[in-house]
């Protein structure tokens, strides 16, 4: 269990002091919404045990709850702290509430003194600014981790954004299609705006036992959350026009509110399908699967696609978002929402096994040497480091 903010015994324990202004940061505070089986969720993990073995004072701070990757974060000594906000009361029962945890929130800043504070996802960064700011913290910095379309038709949502991102030192965006979409959206000045791709452990590349999948047909996996932007139904479509001869078993590692309808879509087209839900063992099912598709309508990092590339598996994806910074000349890109396409590609890398071998072992080795997770926490102490001296500048 986390330490929970309106425990005074935790606001105590905080160390009232700066350090390492010159020479990097000795305190980071990430935040975060949740802790659930996202692919942010994952990276926040990640750097936060990455700045911990670099000898970092680094505790994860959660708005609404913690999750899957909280007991992982405690095993490896990192804290975790639950701020208390909520999100599933609405209008204006949900104000009090939250009102009162902001001023905790702010509270606990002023007495733990972080020298950078890192929010990632919108609610994290919108709620981190004003936070950071009335508790002087000296490095305040937000991630961009998705394009931003979901925002052009909601004024306030920009809005907000655009006055948390005045009162932000630097953002970090995860893919350079990522950058330049919060530069066009946002108008970000592009000395604001900083490129860090997401990291993966020695894990990620180490062999694993392939899963039990009971099946003599080739293995096609796509690791995604069954939601409607990532594309499931043209998948299906595109299995479904694998020309005669050549079936496979596609397996759905994922859960979301699309399952019952891609379920009935699987019926009707008679394809095999296999939805296996919300899955923790994804390198046992690479282990185990011939391709790895990604068909979303849009994407920032996919961390399957990263994760598949470290396994040396042939990718076909959706030219989308940060997907083509990542397999270009090393997958097979495909236009979103083209089954057509995304059957001919799947049929090229399934029939020319000397093609696909060749895509796995470059994907595998430019991901060992730009995507391995010290790489990702070295270039965000840097920054830090950078910032610090910066504001200690001033």
């Amino acid at each position: 269990m986390g330490l929970v903010l309106s425990d005074e015994r935790t606001l105590s324990r905080a160390v009232p002091a700066h350090g390492g202004l010159a020479t990097g940061p000795a305190r980071v505070f990430l935040l975060i919404g949740q802790l659930g089986l996202g692919g942010t969720e994952k990276q926040v993990a990640l750097l936060a045990r990455g700045l911990h073995g670099q000898g970092v004072d680094v505790r994860v701070l959660v708005l609404f709850k913690g999750g899957a990757w909280e007991s992982d974060l405690n095993a490896a000594g990192v804290p975790v702290v639950h701020l208390g906000f909520h999100r599933r009361v609405s209008g204006w029962r949900m104000l009090p509430g939250n009102a009162a945890a902001f001023s905790r929130f702010v509270t606990y800043l002023r007495r733990a003194r972080p020298d950078v504070l890192h929010a990632f996802l919108y609610h994290s960064y919108v709620t981190a600014a004003p936070a950071a700011r009335l508790a002087r913290v000296p490095v305040l910095v937000a991630g961009r981790r998705s394009l931003g379309d979901y925002k052009q038709e909601r004024r306030a949502l920009l809005a907000a954004e655009r006055a948390a991102t005045s009162m932000t030192d630097l953002l970090v965006a995860n893919a350079h299609s990522v950058a330049d979409d919060t530069r066009r959206n946002e108008g970000v000045r592009p000395d604001k705006l900083t490129v860090i791709y997401n990291g993966l452990p020695d894990s990620a590349f180490a062999p694993a036992v392939p899963a039990a999948i009971d099946t003599d047909l080739p293995v096609v996996l796509s690791v995604a959350n069954l939601k409607r932007y990532k594309g499931h139904r043209y998948l299906l479509d595109a299995v479904a026009r694998l020309r005669p001869g050549l079936p496979c078993t596609l397996v759905l590692a994922g859960e979301g509110q699309e399952r019952p309808a891609l379920e009935r879509q699987a019926g009707r087209l008679g394809i095999d399908v296999r939805f296996l839900g919300a899955r923790t063992d994804i390198d046992r099912l690479l282990a185990r699967a011939d391709a790895v598709v990604l068909p979303s309508l849009h994407e920032g990092m996919s961390n399957a696609v990263m994760e598949a590339m470290a396994a040396g598996l042939p990718v076909v994806a959706s030219d989308v978002g940060g997907t083509a910074e990542l397999l270009r000349d090393r997958g097979v890109l495909v236009p979103p929402a083209d089954a057509a396409a995304l059957a001919a590609a799947l049929e090229r890398v399934l029939t020319d096994r000397s093609f696909a071998t060749r895509l796995g072992q470059s994907a595998r080795a430019w991901s060992r040497a730009h995507l391995h997770v010290s790489t990702m926490v070295d270039r965000h102490v840097r920054i830090y480091g950078e910032l610090l001296e910066r504001r200690c500048a001033e």
